[in-house]
């Protein structure tokens, strides 16, 4: 069974597919969202922070993923520019979620919505980008 932070990031990657596609406004996406198959599952109050906290700073975000990326973002797939847009988000503003965690959720979201091999690409990215936000932490022996 899936978590409720997990379905919460599955909808948020949805959701901001839709924006990178349609350009909807937050607002819109965020009324389809709440008529999605498995919304009542989801963690609300993290959605809304991360869908909406994604549109605002994505400017910032993709400036943050830029030095990882082998090309730029806007080349990437729609699937791989949100899962990574949403994991930016995490790693950046959500210190309490390990960034392994991070990592693997966005791992997982690639598998699930994105190509073949996609999922390669965005556990490399975040690896990079997480020894650049979470120094410290990613420096930090395993126990």
């Amino acid at each position: 069974m899936k978590s409720a932070r997990r379905r919460s990031r599955e909808l948020a990657t949805q959701g901001l597919y839709q924006w990178l596609l349609s350009g909807s406004t937050g607002s819109e996406i965020d009324a389809q969202l709440r008529g999605a198959q498995g919304f009542d599952k989801a963690d609300h109050a993290h959605l809304d922070t991360v869908l909406h906290g994604v549109i605002r700073d994505a400017a910032t975000l993709s400036a943050d993923l830029a030095p990882c990326l082998d090309r730029p973002i806007e080349q990437l797939s729609p699937v791989e520019r949100a899962v990574l847009l949403v994991a930016t988000f995490e790693l950046k503003n959500h210190v309490d979620i390990p960034y392994r965690v991070v990592i693997n959720e966005a791992v997982e979201l690639t598998k699930t919505f994105g190509g073949a091999d996609g999922y390669k690409y965005v556990n490399g990215v975040l690896d990079k980008l997480s020894a650049r936000l979470r120094a410290a932490e990613t420096q930090t022996p395993r126990t």
